[in-house]
């Protein structure tokens, strides 16, 4: 099986088939810019010591300094943190900011720590990179299993470190930590504005479609209550233990709200025709717009021919494998990619540090007012590109991404220049 960073790489030889780069660009994107292993000591609660891996990836940062969360989760590795900032940096390339790509992970069941034992574990990680981040060179934020409360404690510890006040090292901070209002739901919200910005070229009316939302946590819930607010009918949701599905409708809220007082989704109030199923079930489950939002990998070779929905909008990283994609694509099921259906939170992560490093806090309007003015008419480019090359959302995401970096990295001198020198 080949691994997740070299399938991430074949969609950008892809892309390479449709915008005219120097060699110079492919050779500088081959391979990630920098990665470090660290092992993390950490003193549990019963006394003993104990050794956790821990990784951070900087892939490319030839259109700013760094940027890309870090995850707490027992399966990560190399492959997937090199894999995940490999996206990044073409995920900010597709949005227009001024960064690169990143990506951090420890293997860690944080499900297991106590709370001290998880903030040790935080510490140790800020103390495992001196060098690596900080505000002009790498910026970490949440992402699978790390939150606010994570990001806080870092961005302390970075501070201490460094003797001074340092908010912009991190974002996904807590508000009365510098953190940014509408970062909570940002990525959720991203992808709600970009199915809605070409809703009537997806053939979407909201009445009359049908969603299902596999995974049902910071990206999942706010864009399905979005969606369930303009009329969309949520049919089917999930979490990490199970699946429910009702034909008929439920509310978002109310099944969070269950989610919040129970600890899962089982069980969980709807119209009352209600199904509980696998994850796997939900996914190829009848409906009209499909969006997951848990991990990686979820459709793939095995089930991309049952898959159902006409629409897929990816709030996850990676759900669709290459092959998947492919197939996808032949029965003319619609794939919204990644980098740019679940670019608001990176989106909103920008509008913190630029916050931070202004001292100036925007009103939660304005972050809503400027994601809008970044998200949308990117949306719209990668459609155009879309219809004027005749190719899948995702190619003609990564074409404008590719476009970017590689004036980026030409505005540097490429070999063409240097040959004439």
């Amino acid at each position: 099986m080949s691994s997740l960073f070299s399938k991430a790489r074949k969609r950008l030889k892809l892309a390479a088939k449709y915008v005219h780069v120097d060699p110079d660009v492919m050779e500088k994107l081959k391979s990630p810019q920098e990665t470090l292993h660290a092992s993390l000591m950490v003193r549990m609660d019963d006394g003993s010591l104990r050794a956790f891996n821990a990784w951070r990836c900087r892939y490319d940062d030839t259109r700013g300094p760094t940027k890309g969360g870090i995850r707490f989760y027992p399966k990560v590795n190399l492959d997937e943190v090199v894999a995940l900032a490999f996206w990044m940096t073409f995920k900010c390339a597709v949005v227009n900011l001024p960064f690169g790509g990143a990506k951090g992970g420890v293997a860690v069941d944080s499900k297991k720590l106590s709370n001290t034992e998880l903030e040790r574990l935080s510490r140790a990680y800020v103390r495992a990179l001196p060098n690596f981040i900080g505000p002009d060179r790498d910026i970490p934020a949440p992402d699978a299993y790390t939150n606010a409360t994570v990001m806080g404690w870092m961005a302390n510890e970075y501070a201490s470190m460094v003797g001074h006040s340092s908010p912009a090292v991190i974002t996904g901070k807590p508000i009365v930590l510098g953190g940014s209002l509408g970062r909570d739901d940002a990525t959720g919200r991203g992808g709600y504005y970009v199915l809605r910005h070409i809703e009537k070229e997806l053939r979407l009316t909201p009445k009359k479609t049908r969603v299902v939302v596999q995974g049902y946590g910071n990206a999942g819930f706010p864009c399905a209550s979005l969606l369930h607010a303009d009329g969309y009918r949520i049919i089917g949701l999930s979490d990490s233990n199970s699946a429910i599905y009702d034909p008929d409708g439920m509310d978002p809220h109310a099944v969070m709200e269950h989610k919040t007082k129970t600890g899962q989704i089982s069980g969980a109030p709807t119209h009352g025709n209600c199904k509980e199923m696998s994850n796997q079930e939900l996914l190829e489950s009848d409906s009209d717009l499909l969006i997951p939002a848990a991990l990686e990998n979820q459709v793939t070779t095995e089930n991309a021919e049952r898959i159902k929905a006409r629409v897929v909008l990816e709030l996850a990283n990676g759900p669709v494998t290459p092959l998947a994609d492919d197939i996808l694509n032949e029965r003319g099921i619609i794939v919204v990619p990644d980098i740019l259906a679940n670019a608001g939170g990176v989106t909103v992560s920008y509008f913190e540090w630029a916050q931070n490093r202004a001292g100036y806090y925007w009103s939660l309007e304005e972050v809503h007012k400027q994601m809008r003015s970044f998200i949308e008419p990117q949306t719209k480019a990668i459609w155009g590109i879309k219809e004027e090359k005749e190719i899948d959302l995702r190619t003609a995401a990564y074409v404008l991404a590719l476009r970017r970096i590689g004036e980026a990295v030409s505005a540097r001198g490429t070999r063409a220049f240097f040959k004439r020198s």
